[in-house]
């Protein structure tokens, strides 16, 4: 069914938070008027569909998604959820951590249910798009308890006393028609596009693992490196562990040492480059934390002054090797050897013997510094089209917002064409 939109004919000052005025045929009602808190326990021994809430996806069955968390060992005493339920994360409701159940279910007790009072006046998905938008997330926050972000809980108390915009029944019902068929088409477009950015991601990856393992020369003879995950080589190349190749060392800092706005970059253990004022080496080398996340996967190339926490490996001045070509070569090539190093199918840390041990397969210097040539052209030109797909889908997912916040406030009016008169 085609839908249509327009401005409104007529608006009223409001009394809410959201917005300053609203459409003149419009209500306004608290919350708890509108939805009741349900607290309905799971029995014992239950089997009922345990379910989630995710800020990027919404409400989903646990089972479907196990790798995102714990499965529970048990559902007793967890809430009864039905469909057409709205789940808010007490904790963080203020970030948009609120869905829409599409399934009857049980959930934690560490979120609220709330179930609509009068099944014939609401259509709950129009208030699944006002709770999940900007506005929402900043009048939660306000209404929020605690004494920093992280303990931040937004209990029904608060929730409920809220006033919202309620548009009549028929346009309630629009609204959610209307958004439901477009966010779906953006979100169709911003799946597109990611797939996109992944597919070049692909490129990269397996662009700098053929250049930096075969060479750019695919007619010379090949041989045995007689290491299982390296396979062949050129057979004019060197095979070599790194300690034979260069220094690796840890740093002496710790987390707490940044200083905002500080002077030097400071790697820690996380994917973030902190700040500091003092520094521990300058010059080239290549920096990789030896836990937490991305932990064998994240290396930064370096040729500046720097200080590195006390889990960041060091490794710099080399021999025989360049160093831009070792960074090419470990960030593709290392995680796969510390896998087979590691009894678990993840890698959850690093230690000294995975890079001493670590081997590289090299060419000449003059060789090294054509591959590495070749590769910053390559892939500068990958990650400027990488950078063109995130930008259409940083505005996508703004006019995604844009458009729900408009409707649901009524900046914008939406209606069926057989409501147009309504």
């Amino acid at each position: 069914m085609k839908l249509h939109s327009e401005a409104y004919e007529s608006y009223l000052v409001s009394q809410n938070e959201w917005v300053d005025r609203i459409p003149s045929n419009w209500d306004e009602k608290r919350v708890k008027d509108l939805f009741k808190l349900v607290t309905d326990m799971a029995p014992e021994n239950n089997n009922f569909e345990l379910l989630s809430l995710y800020s990027s996806i919404g409400v989903r069955p646990r089972k479907d998604l196990e790798a995102r968390g714990n499965k529970a060992s048990s559902t007793d005493g967890y809430w009864m959820v039905k469909k057409g339920d709205i789940v808010v994360n007490k904790l963080l409701a203020w970030m948009g951590s609120v869905g829409l159940s599409d399934y009857d279910g049980v959930t934690s007790p560490a979120y609220d249910v709330l179930r609509k009072v009068n099944s014939t006046l609401l259509d709950e998905r129009y208030f699944a798009y006002l709770f999940r938008t900007g506005n929402a997330q900043q009048i939660f926050k306000r209404h929020s308890r605690g004494i920093m972000d992280m303990r931040l809980r937004l209990y029904f108390d608060k929730l409920g006393a809220i006033t919202v915009p309620v548009p009549p029944y028929l346009t309630q019902e629009a609204i959610a028609a209307y958004l439901d068929t477009k966010t779906a088409q953006i979100d169709r477009k911003i799946d597109l596009l990611s797939q996109k950015a992944d597919q070049y991601g692909k490129l990269k990856q397996s662009l700098i693992n053929e250049t930096v393992t075969r060479g750019l020369d695919k007619t010379v003879a090949m041989k045995d490196s007689e290491v299982e995950w390296l396979g062949e080589v050129p057979e004019h190349w060197s095979v070599e562990r790194l300690k034979n190749l260069a220094y690796i060392k840890t740093g002496g800092k710790d987390t707490v040492d940044n200083v905002e706005g500080g002077s030097y970059p400071f790697f820690v253990r996380s994917q973030t480059i902190e700040r500091i004022n003092s520094y521990s080496f300058d010059g080239e080398a290549i920096l990789t934390a030896g836990d937490g996340v991305g932990v064998g996967k994240v290396f930064h190339y370096v040729n500046e002054k720097f200080e590195y926490h006390q889990r960041v490996y060091k490794i710099s001045h080399f021999r025989h090797v360049l160093g831009k070509f070792v960074f090419y070569y470990m960030r593709e090539n290392f995680y796969k050897d510390a896998l087979r190093l590691n009894a678990k199918s993840t890698v959850d840390s690093l230690r000294m013997p995975m890079f001493q041990n670590f081997v590289i397969a090299f060419g000449s210097i003059d060789e090294q510094h054509r591959i590495v040539d070749y590769l910053d052209e390559k892939t500068a030109h990958i990650d400027r089209i990488v950078a063109t797909i995130n930008s259409q889908i940083d505005k996508l997912k703004e006019l995604r917002k844009a458009l729900i916040n408009d409707i649901v406030t009524g900046k914008i009016r939406v209606f069926k064409p057989e409501h147009r008169h309504e």
